[in-house]
Parts: structure tokens; C-alpha cells; sequence
């Protein structure tokens, strides 16, 4: 237990990352929707304590994340050294799915921390930056499930399906909605002829030379 115990505080930090990451993600969204629902009577008060959990879950992760990549540097067998924990491809262990955690939690660190410059950056502009949390969520998805010893137990399944699955669809519902309205087809502003009682066209002209016949 002793000798791979720097293994196992990684391995647990990584779970919780991921899981408390995914809660933080679909409280994000569930703000941003009710946001909009709520518009014409918003309530100051609640919206604040969404923002107060928001805010601690996302610190709480970055802070995961980062005890996740640390702790293996005390492991006596994987060695990955810092570059192994920083650099993207450098580990020895799987580096491409290791590569795609670092990313992913670059990405993430970036984004989180945004949100106390938001008014260097501009609150459209930090909005629309926001947005790409989704992605590198995606990427630690990716990361756990490549790299991680546990990945396909039943109990991990199960343990951070919970956590993950809600946030999962609330993005594709909130990515739906989006989307729904760039789809749609303009209408058409032709007017509609109407039809003759006969059956024939009271648009066309009859052709004086033929009895009976319609151009």
C-alpha cells in the first residue's frame, strides 16, 4: 500500500476531478438556461448562491486537477518528471490519452480562472470564451477513459457516470437549442396562387387562336 500510495492519491484525484468538474459544468448550464427562462423576474439572491457553488466547485476541480498530475511525481515506478505532468505527448505512460488530460486540463484551468478578468475581457466576449469549457470537459472525459486503470470497471462506470451523464445532457440539449434556430429554412414570401374552381390556372392567359386552351 505504502509503495504505491502517490499512484493511488493520483488516481483518486483524478475521479474527483472529473466527477466534481461534471457537476460544475451542468450547474453551468442549468444557470445559463434558467437565466434566460427567468429574465422578466430575475431573483438576485438565488442567482448569486448558483454563482457562489459554481464558483467553489470549479476552484475545487482546477484544485483536483492539480493534485491528480503531482502526485505522480512521487511515484518511485512511473517517474514522469515534470515534463511527464506539463507537456503534452512527454509522459511515458500512454502519452497520447496522457496528452489529451493536459490539455484538457489547460483548458480548463484557463477558462476557470477567466472568470476573475472578466472585465479586462468583456462579459460577451468572456461569455462566448466560456463556451469552450464544454470542449476540454470532453477532453478529461477522453482522458479518463484512455488512460485511466479503472476506466472500464463497472464501478467507475457507474461511480462517474452519475456525475457525468446529466452534465452530458444538458449539453446537448443546450447545444440543441442552439442549433435549432441556424437550421431552420427561410420560408418562402412567394404568394400563393389561388385555385380555380375549375381546376385550371386563372393566372394564365387564354390563347385567342385555340379554343379552350391556356398558355
Amino acid at each position: 500500500m505504502s509503495g504505491h500510495l502517490f499512484w493511488i492519491t493520483s488516481r483518486s484525484a483524478g475521479i474527483a476531478a472529473l466527477m466534481v468538474a461534471s457537476v460544475s459544468l451542468g450547474l453551468g448550464l442549468a444557470m445559463s438556461r434558467r437565466g434566460k427562462a427567468a429574465a422578466s423576474a430575475p431573483d438576485p439572491a438565488t442567482s448569486s448562491d448558483y454563482r457562489a457553488v459554481h464558483e467553489a466547485l470549479s476552484l475545487t476541480a482546477l484544485a483536483l486537477i492539480a493534485l491528480h498530475g503531482l502526485a505522480l511525481l512521487g511515484d518511485k515506478f512511473m517517474h514522469p518528471g515534470i515534463a511527464g505532468i506539463v507537456v503534452p505527448g512527454a509522459g511515458p505512460y500512454r502519452p497520447f490519452w496522457t496528452g489529451v488530460g493536459i490539455v484538457g486540463g489547460y483548458g480548463l484551468a484557463a477558462l476557470g480562472l477567466s472568470y476573475y478578468f472578466r472585465a479586462r475581457i468583456g462579459a460577451a466576449r468572456w461569455r462566448r470564451l466560456h463556451a469552450f469549457t464544454a470542449i476540454f470537459w470532453i477532453l478529461g472525459i477522453a482522458h479518463s477513459l484512455g488512460s485511466g486503470t479503472d476506466a472500464w470497471q463497472a464501478w467507475f462506470l457507474l461511480f462517474a457516470g452519475s456525475a457525468v451523464l446529466p452534465g452530458a445532457v444538458l449539453l446537448v440539449t443546450r447545444t440543441g437549442q442552439r442549433l435549432g434556430p441556424a437550421l431552420d429554412l427561410p420560408r418562402s414570401e412567394a404568394p400563393v396562387r389561388a385555385a380555380s374552381p375549375h381546376g385550371r390556372d386563372p393566372y394564365r392567359r387564354r390563347d385567342p387562336y385555340r379554343r379552350g386552351s391556356y398558355r
